[in-house]
């Protein structure tokens, strides 16, 4: 005691203040004691269920506490840690971390799959607050209400017990997760965007307003919630939407042709759109042939377009960086520099649909010399070595640092030793970090090894065998389209 009374007064009032802000959290903390009690308080809560060692935990756990914060009184956000309340985390399933769920009045909604950033959460979560199609009554809330970052779906109906806003809710209630509702139980708010009957409208976002589009998209069909989501998928990028790391997956799976400049809606709106402008003016002359267009912020993608597209960090100046990239994951580079009257983007495209473009390959320089038993193979060398039409390759996916791909290595190059001397079959490896990995062979760890067999190209088996050369010649004897020839009287393995 007399340790502690020998600090001054303003000393120990600023310690306890420092400790008092650093025990402060705008997550709640719940437990198997709690929880039912405290979710059940609240319309709508995230919960993420976690463990003190996980590292994908501790990485979220700023982004968590920040989105937290910023939607206090909105939605709250709570955790569960799944050492010490198993029971809890048991009982609804959770058997990886971190695992985030929605609850509503204490009962599980769904699992969350959105974003993991604080803004994304954030995002993501208002949408979950408050009914899933947000009641406007004037033509003040609706102009308020399409106002927003995201585009907005509005349906106009003439009266509550509208048959058709029935089915209006319940498409917003399954899809609210992705999109935005609202609705009117009247039909005069809607008059100054031509509604004279029931009608549900697609508001663009009031930033990405264009004269090459129509800012507002009627829906012609009777609401259901299949027509609905269709309708939405089909218009609610238009012609040329803002990709941003929140929204990147809904745009996968299409013919993507995105401009990388420094696009900032909040700061400067207006030079956001002027390169966008000029993006749309020579899109508008190829809508018909199936690419669609974007623009993005080059510093929000920076390592992307270095690691995927090798373009360095001040390529272009202030001028976007344009790349295609396919739904087989082709990729294309446009190095002619952007000219402002749009014509070096109009002969890229020109050259793109023709067939003249070069795919662009993230590669090593291939080896001076490959005379190791285990061949090196890049991305430039990828057709030329495993896809020789002759050979049955065995291909190894590795990186550089992977504990496991090191100790793998001395028994691959025996493998490859023992099978040196016959002409049929090519054991091979390639660093995937340094070099695109082509379409078909699927590497989310190393090592990942595939067979791609003489003949068969198109359709490689992954290796899901033991790592023992024994094991890979059992497989080899079983898949190779010649029986191998051993160097040495090894036939007993």
């Amino acid at each position: 005691m007399a340790t502690l009374l020998s600090f001054s007064p303003f000393v120990l009032v600023c310690a306890l203040a420092v400790g008092a802000a650093l025990a402060r959290s705008d997550v709640l903390e719940l437990s198997d004691a709690d929880f039912d009690y405290t979710a059940a308080e609240h319309d709508t809560m995230l919960v993420e269920f976690f463990a003190p060692w996980c590292g994908h935990c501790q990485k979220l756990a700023p982004e968590y506490e920040s989105a937290a914060k910023k939607l206090k009184g909105i939605v709250p956000l709570a955790k569960v840690d799944c050492t010490t309340n198993s029971e809890t985390c048991g009982r609804f399933g959770v058997n990886g971390y971190p695992t985030l769920k929605i609850f509503r009045k204490g009962e599980e909604s769904s699992t969350y799959d959105g974003p993991r950033s604080a803004d994304g959460i954030v995002s993501y979560m208002q949408k979950q607050a408050g009914p899933s199609s947000v009641p406007l009554r004037s033509e003040e809330d609706l102009d308020s209400f399409v106002n927003n970052f995201d585009a907005s779906v509005v349906g106009f109906f003439d009266g509550s017990d509208s048959e058709q806003l029935a089915e209006f809710q319940k498409a917003a209630s399954i899809m609210r997760d992705s999109y935005r509702f609202g609705h009117t139980t009247e039909l005069g708010p809607g008059h100054k965007h031509g509604v004279e009957t029931e009608s549900v409208l697609l508001f663009r976002p009031p930033r990405l307003n264009s004269k090459f589009e129509e800012s507002v998209v009627p829906f012609t069909e009777s609401v259901s919630t299949s027509a609905l989501r269709r309708f939405i998928r089909e218009n609610i990028f238009g012609m040329c939407p803002h990709l941003t790391s929140e929204n990147r997956d809904r745009l996968k799976g299409r013919d993507l042709l995105t401009a990388y400049y420094e696009v900032d809606y909040l700061r400067n709106p207006k030079g956001s759109n002027y390169w966008r402008n000029r993006v749309m003016k020579v899109a508008s002359q190829f809508l018909s042939e199936g690419l669609s267009f974007a623009v993005a912020d080059r510093r929000e993608f920076r390592d992307e377009l270095e690691d995927e597209f090798g373009f360095g960090l001040f390529d272009g100046g202030e001028l976007p960086l344009v790349t295609i990239r396919t739904r087989e994951g082709h990729k294309y580079t446009m190095r002619e520099e952007f000219t402002r009257d749009g014509k070096a983007l109009e002969r890229f495209l020109e050259d793109y649909f023709a067939g003249r473009l070069k795919r662009y390959l993230k590669s090593e320089p291939a080896p001076e010399s490959n005379k190791g038993p285990v061949k090196v193979v890049v991305a430039e060398t990828f057709e030329e070595i495993v896809n020789d039409p002759e050979k049955d390759v065995l291909i190894e996916f590795y990186a550089p640092w992977c504990g496991h791909c090191k100790n793998l290595e001395p028994k691959y190059k025996e493998l490859a030793e023992q099978l040196s001397s016959d002409p049929n079959i090519v054991i091979a490896k390639m660093d995937a970090t340094a070099n695109d990995v082509p379409t078909g062979y699927d590497v989310q760890g190393f090592p990942t090894i595939y067979f791609a067999p003489a003949g068969k190209k198109d359709a490689p088996k992954r290796y899901e065998g033991g790592r023992e050369v024994k094991d890979f010649l059992n497989f080899l004897k079983k898949e190779a389209t010649h029986s191998p020839v051993l160097s040495g009287a090894r036939d007993d393995l």
